[in-house]
């Protein structure tokens, strides 16, 4: 493990996650698929993945204290990638029916909506419109990525900066499935993916690997 970052992909009952593993050490992680919120705390990144429905995802991040690991790691500056509804849930909430219905972590505004498309759901590869700045996407800027999913953020809602002292702008990169929806957002050290980097080829590994060389520049390592 000497010289290569540590993650951890979070181990909290939701599916999907060997695939996740299996891609980051691809990449060069250390990879440790764990439940533990000290070793969550610790490792240099933190995988979040996400399948099924938003409100039983958040039910069992919230029982395997997920909610307070992940504040503490963005409070601290240490990165985190949610992917598919692991982005979602970093939201306020989502329209997606539940008998047991939970908020999001409000890390940003905005809730998760149905997509309003003639196809439903979005099942395939798609392009995505990457803006100016995105360290995610570089060298994959107009490769197609994997996404399945009913339900997305449809617009980005935080206010532009203004003033000198304004924070810097997250670059929210978007896709079109029916009507356009936030495909990925890169906020400081908190990043996430609507679509499956995991599942989607060269492109999705290339995309992990930019996110792994930025955990080996803070994990004190040269990137590769």
């Amino acid at each position: 493990m000497s010289g290569r970052p540590t993650v951890v992909v979070l181990d909290y009952g939701s599916g999907n996650i060997h695939s996740g593993v299996r891609a980051l050490e691809h990449v060069g992680a250390a990879v440790e698929l764990t439940a533990d919120p000290v070793r969550a705390l610790e490792a240099d990144g933190l995988f979040v993945p996400g399948v099924g429905n938003f409100h039983a995802c958040m039910a069992g991040l919230r029982a395997a204290d997920g909610p307070r690991v992940i504040d503490v790691r963005l409070a601290g500056g240490r990165p985190v990638l949610g992917v598919c509804v692991g982005m979602q849930i970093l939201f306020e909430g989502s329209d997606e029916p539940s008998d047991a219905p939970q908020e999001g972590m409000g890390e940003w505004p905005g809730r998760v909506e149905r997509l309003r498309a003639p196809v439903v759901p979005h099942m395939g590869w798609s392009t995505v419109a990457v803006p100016e700045g995105s360290r995610l996407f570089a060298g994959v800027e107009g490769e197609r990525f994997y996404f399945v999913h009913s339900y997305a953020v449809p617009s980005w809602q935080l206010p532009e900066p203004a003033g000198n002292f304004a924070p810097v702008a997250p670059v929210v990169t978007t896709a079109t499935h029916g009507e356009p929806f936030i495909a990925a957002v890169e906020n400081g050290p908190l990043s996430a993916t609507q679509f499956h980097p995991e599942k989607s080829g060269d492109a999705g590994l290339a995309l992990l690997e930019n996110w792994v060389r930025s955990l080996s520049t803070s994990h004190g390592g040269e990137p590769r």
